[in-house]
């Protein structure tokens, strides 16, 4: 085990602390943030939870529906009854209890928000299909976290978590010495509401998040809960120093986004020479030393709170993040998280489920027979009475209008296909395509974690040639880019039409292209492969502008030593993004690239 490495024994530790936190009051803390692959460590926290809760501890689908959250109208109860007759969601059956969320980093967005809700009102409020009811919804959200390095779960979510918890730095084979104590978490439920929490602590709970760089008010808040909490839990009735420590170390230390200073330059300025020169007192040099002063406990080594509670968050900063804060590299923000570049496009036939619509089902629209039913359920003793139906007892018939027929949508995420148009002509080409190799390779490095493709088209001479068709193999791009070579004339529209051909092939095989033009703008070939710049020129606008109309996302890099007004304006036509060339490598270029994709 490393220098740097957590002390299992303490991970271990610091996780049946957890527990037993949550397990004494779930809704006050809102939950535990778990950052742990799949394994023993992991199922030994869930079966710790399961054991102590007061409540259920329900698992989360991935890709929950709406109704199966929420809750609403009960089918075949409605149809069995002929009365509209309700059902209680994930949420409501978790009163009382937790919901366990597993890869938490990749969770909907609508199922994060009504999660934040739930764990801010404590209730339930359901209107749909014809139903309104209110449940009651004090549940805590236990997230478990099994992203790679830029996935994270939703801040939104992660503020309202009061306990951060990080299992992956544990060996293999580790095995907790000790287990939660029911007995504690029964006698910090009797007590909790006879703990005091006096201000001077909640005071220094602030401090400490402020020193740490922590913006969101909540982190001192929950601090404060999980104090109280442990005082309660280690049979006390006022929170004192270990408990606000113990609460530092839980919530505000893994929320650090800055490095914690104390006043370590006072404490390294030598107490002698600090106090002015003045002349001895003969009476007072003739006393002897008061000995009382060294046995005083008022006077004795103890430090201050403050630095007692600063000194336990910090410990619990993960290791490794402490310097990245000194060098300014921590992340505030959630990143982006991996493979979901390409854009979101809605569909009838595949996909990610997005809801419901009212419709016919013609052409290629799916029917969803369980809405459409769901919708018509509430009318059928109205509309038995309309046609005054007098079938036998036991014979029931579902009537379905127009009206009822519901369609279901569906939200595909394309892959991204990167096109790279380069001008290969020219006295200067070596100099450009070795920037142009050096940005295609940095770009393909990104998109084997966005999915995305790569592909290469070159233009001089009288025309353009697609050198590498899109792909993700590396071993193409390289021996592809060896093979480029530069000189010759500048066929600028052919260039635009040859990228703008593969991007809407591209488009019709479900990607979403993003075109990469680095030229000088200097044509002087026409799009049949005549001679003459002004020919030239107007064939190289109206390729850019039929380049605008398709909607294709551009970048257009001038590589010219210095930029010109006619090349700026051929961007514009093209609806591109415009960079000089000379002030970027190729570094820049790839996250100009990314950026171009992401962009709504």
């Amino acid at each position: 085990m490393s220098a740097d490495a957590p002390d299992p024994a303490a991970v271990w530790a610091d996780a049946a602390l957890a527990v037993e936190l949550l397990a004494v009051d779930p809704f006050a803390l809102g939950g535990v943030l778990v950052r742990a692959w799949p394994g023993p460590p992991r199922d030994q926290l869930c079966t710790w939870l399961r054991e102590l809760l007061p409540g259920p501890l329900l698992r989360l689908p991935l890709h929950i529906t709406e109704d199966r959250l929420l809750g609403g109208l009960s089918l075949a109860a409605t149809l069995r009854t002929g009365r509209v007759v309700a059902e209680q969601g994930l949420l409501a059956q978790a009163d009382g209890g937790a919901i366990l969320a597993a890869m938490a980093e990749r969770l909907e967005p609508q199922v994060t928000s009504q999660l934040c809700a739930a764990l801010d009102r404590g209730e339930l409020t359901v209107e749909r299909d014809g139903i309104t009811a209110a449940a009651a919804c004090r549940i805590a959200v236990v997230a478990l976290d099994e992203g790679i390095e830029d996935e994270r779960v939703c801040e939104a979510l992660r503020d309202r978590l009061a306990l951060h918890l990080s299992l992956t730095e544990l060996p293999p084979g580790s095995a907790a010495q000790e287990a939660p104590d029911p007995a504690r978490v029964e006698r910090g439920r009797a007590l909790l509401s006879q703990v005091e929490l006096d201000d001077e602590v909640a005071e220094v709970l602030c401090q400490t998040a402020l020193a740490l760089g922590i913006g969101s008010l909540r982190a001192p808040l929950l601090a404060a809960r999980v104090a109280r909490l442990h005082a309660a839990l280690e049979g006390r009735t006022r929170v004192e120093d270990p408990d606000a420590a113990a609460a530092a170390r839980l919530v505000l230390g893994p929320r650090a986004t800055c490095v914690p200073e104390l006043d370590e330059e006072q404490s390294e300025q030598p107490p002698a020479e600090s106090e002015p020169e003045s002349e001895p007192d003969d009476t007072t040099a003739l006393e002897p030393p008061d000995s009382s002063e060294k046995t005083d406990p008022k006077k004795s080594a103890k430090p201050p709170l403050e630095e007692i509670v600063l000194e336990a968050a910090k410990s619990a900063i993960p290791a490794g993040l402490l310097d990245a804060l000194a060098l300014g590299q921590a992340p505030r923000s959630s990143p982006r998280s991996a493979g979901q570049a390409g854009a979101l496009r809605s569909s009838t036939q595949r996909g990610r489920p997005a809801g419901v619509r009212p419709g016919l089902p013609e052409g290629d629209k799916r029917l969803n027979i369980v809405e459409t039913l769901r919708a018509a359920a509430p009318w059928q003793q109205l509309r038995r009475r309309e046609r005054q139906d007098a079938r036998p007892a036991g014979v029931q018939r579902v009537e379905i209008r127009k009206d009822d027929f519901r369609i279901t949508r569906y939200k595909q995420r394309t892959e991204t296909s990167v096109i790279f148009a380069v001008d290969a002509s020219g006295s200067a080409a070596l100099q450009r395509l070795a920037e142009a190799k050096g940005a295609v390779e940095q770009v393909l490095a990104d998109c084997y974690v966005r999915r995305d493709h790569v592909a290469l088209i070159a233009f001089r001479g009288t025309g353009a040639a697609l050198l590498l068709a899109p792909t993700r193999s590396l071993v193409r791009v390289r021996r592809s880019l060896a093979d480029l070579a530069g000189g010759g004339t500048t066929p600028l529209a052919a260039g635009i039409d040859a990228a703008l051909s593969l991007a809407l092939d591209a488009r019709k095989r479900g990607q979403t292209p993003v075109l990469v033009l680095m030229t000088d703008g200097r044509a002087n070939v026409t799009r049949d492969g005549g001679e003459g710049r002004a020919k030239a020129a107007a064939d190289a606008s109206a390729s850019a502008r039929a380049v605008r109309l398709a909607g294709v996302r551009a970048l257009f890099l001038d590589t010219a030593p210095r930029p010109q007004p006619p090349t700026r304006l051929l961007a514009a036509e093209m609806g591109a993004r415009y960079l000089p060339l000379p002030y970027l490598d190729a570094v820049g270029i790839s996250r100009q690239v990314q950026s171009l994709v992401e962009a709504p």
